[in-house]
């Protein structure tokens, strides 16, 4: 059992002891906890949605009746994604939002995701202030005569999908004219009614389903990662598709199959809908630490200046409004537009990305390999008790002072003569230092990351 208190919310196992998991107990204790923040900020309503997993209905049952029994009323997506309760929290004059979701995690894990009355997720001061709250328990409950009201609204998918075909890059005639034939796997949650119905929207006529029933029964592991992703890829070659697409079970990251049933790449998601955005009008991107060099080097080509950001949505968010950023996100599918709105969005992605597409009217591999072609090394070190990490970062940063180091989150190593970096983040939660390295090829990409691992062995033996 698990229960992980951070920030952006709290996530935990299903099942086990008040404290050790995600029990109703805690759900309770830290849905009063947000609503009480959100009172003392002068708000009075707070939209909720969740995405399809086993235990979204009892999550969703005890934060609204612990919110309306702070006074606050509710409105209820129900099935929702991600994104979709980002656009309504404003749209609903909302005082804030949670999204009752544990993202890529398996089905036995749920969350409680929080948003500000911007719908966006919220700063890490407002999270300890939580955290505090969820601490100290000053919870003052209402009076029946004055209990909050309860409303469910189940159109705002439909509202979402009709901003998505308004929003001025979304080519709708073009994207029909194509005549795709696309293959969904929305790992039975609610991305299985939210894709479905923007490619109907969006003039797709041939979509082939697969786990789109929103049963919360994950057919696989729901991270959409290249070795969960071999089924869409039989099948998009299989059913001569021209390309798959594959989101996460709140649909906040969009992965790409080819034509030939190979992964595009995750990575590269970010990079082709921003391509596409900066022939349209010249700006600025940002990506986090972690993230392809591939984002920098389109950007850069576009006339535009490249930001990185420390690892995490929100950290993604600031720079993005630091810097005035038109597109930015994650590697991991992320796809953030802000004047459309400031979160990862897997349904505005694939309306860019289809639009894209259809115009350069290359296949999936020829846009693929019109990019530069990088490859990340994912590792990490584990390190005895004891051992001070920081010592450590701080040593490989000394002993690399020569290139162009960034120290906003861990410390990152870029080697401007050959086009690599690599990065290293500690863990908040145990003795590991993640590496990742990117380089050409996979090859040199290892060598790389293995080149950090063996300084770091050297600095633990002398």
């Amino acid at each position: 059992m698990t229960l992980i208190k951070s920030i952006s919310g709290i996530r935990g196992t299903i099942g086990g002891k008040p404290g050790e998991a995600l029990t109703p107990v805690d759900t309770v204790k830290f849905a009063a906890a947000f609503g009480t923040w959100v009172k003392s900020r002068k708000g009075k309503k707070v939209v909720i949605g969740r995405d399809a997993r086993l235990s979204g209905g009892l999550i969703s049952q005890l934060v609204s009746s612990t919110l309306r029994g702070l006074g606050l009323n509710v409105v209820d997506l129900g099935l929702s994604t991600t994104p979709t309760v980002e656009l309504a929290v404003p749209m609903e004059k909302a005082g804030g939002g949670i999204i009752l979701t544990a993202s890529h995690n398996p089905i036995e894990w749920n969350a409680l995701k929080l948003l500000n009355e911007k719908g966006e997720f919220i700063s890490a001061a407002d999270g300890a202030h939580i955290l505090e709250i969820a601490a100290s328990e000053p919870f003052g409950f209402a009076p029946v005569d004055q209990l909050g009201h309860y409303e469910e609204k189940d159109n705002y998918l439909d509202v979402h999908i009709a901003h998505i075909l308004k929003y001025k890059g979304v080519d709708r005639k073009a994207i029909k004219k194509a005549k795709f034939k696309i293959a969904v796997d929305a790992v039975n949650s609610t991305g299985g009614l939210a894709v479905p119905k923007l490619l109907q929207a969006l003039g797709v006529k041939k979509v082939v389903e697969l786990y789109c029933e929103p049963t919360g029964r994950f057919a696989h592991n729901p991270e959409p990662l290249p070795e969960h992703l071999k089924e869409i890829g039989k099948t998009v070659k299989k059913q001569k598709c021209d390309l798959g697409i594959v989101v996460d079970p709140d649909v906040d990251r969009l992965a790409l199959i080819m034509e030939n049933g190979k992964p595009f790449g995750e990575e590269y998601t970010l990079v082709a809908v921003a391509d596409y955005l900066l022939k349209k009008r010249k700006g600025n991107t940002v990506s986090n630490l972690s993230s392809t060099r591939a984002l920098r080097d389109v950007t850069e080509q576009r006339g535009g200046v490249y930001s990185a950001a420390a690892v995490g949505e929100v950290n993604v968010v600031e720079k993005m409004k630091a810097v005035k950023a038109v597109i930015g996100g994650e590697g991991n599918g992320g796809v953030i537009v802000p004047d459309f709105h400031y979160g990862r969005d897997a349904l505005i992605g694939i309306a860019l990305f289809l639009s894209h597409l259809a115009k350069s009217k290359m296949t999936m591999t020829e846009l693929r390999a019109s990019y530069p072609n990088y490859f990340i090394s994912k590792n990490k070190i584990e390190l005895t008790a004891g051992v001070n990490v920081d010592t450590i970062l701080a040593s490989i940063q000394e002993k690399y002072r020569h290139e162009k180091i960034n120290t906003a989150d861990g410390v990152k190593i870029d080697f401007e003569q050959t086009r690599e970096w690599v990065h290293l983040r500690k863990s908040n939660t145990e003795p590991i230092i993640r590496i990742y390295a990117e380089s050409q090829d996979a090859a040199k990409a290892n060598a790389l990351a293995q080149r950090i691992l063996t300084d770091i062995q050297l600095m633990l033996n002398s």
